[in-house]
């Protein structure tokens, strides 16, 4: 699938941290975010592998998007206030798609689960992240 340029401008004018990492939005709706990140070396660490950080603040940044499309009426938005991260392999090339779905959409909290899967759809990480529900 190709980015949504449109929605990828969104995103980093809102966020410039995606402007900085070069994170695409291929698709945006309350059920399912997919964001994807091309491979490049400065985003790397020992050996050519993409940063665990860079992999958190991708899946950090479409479970934020996600939970953002899940507000309740009169929430302003949202902010991550508890995130784990469990990483299976190293990304060494190709890209990384972050597929965000939520778990639990509360009045308070909303619940987060994103899934990393590289280039060839092998599973990279799951992050599961619990987003404040701000200024309701």
């Amino acid at each position: 699938m190709e980015a949504d340029a449109t929605l990828t401008q969104q995103l980093r004018t809102t966020m410039p941290l995606g402007e900085t990492l070069g994170m695409d939005v291929v698709a945006a709706a309350p059920d399912e975010v997919h964001l994807r990140l091309e491979w490049s070396e400065g985003l790397c660490t020992a050996a050519g592998v993409i940063h665990g950080g860079v992999l958190m603040a991708l899946a950090d940044s479409g479970g934020g998007l996600c939970a953002f499309l899940n507000l309740p009426e009169g929430a302003t938005g949202t902010a991550t206030i508890e995130s784990k991260t469990n990483f299976f392999r190293a990304v060494r090339d190709g890209h990384v798609d972050a597929i965000s779905r939520p778990l639990h959409v509360g009045r308070t909290t909303i619940v987060v689960e994103t899934d990393l899967r590289d280039a060839e759809g092998k599973h990279v990480a799951r992050v599961t992240q619990t987003q404040a529900v701000l200024g309701t």
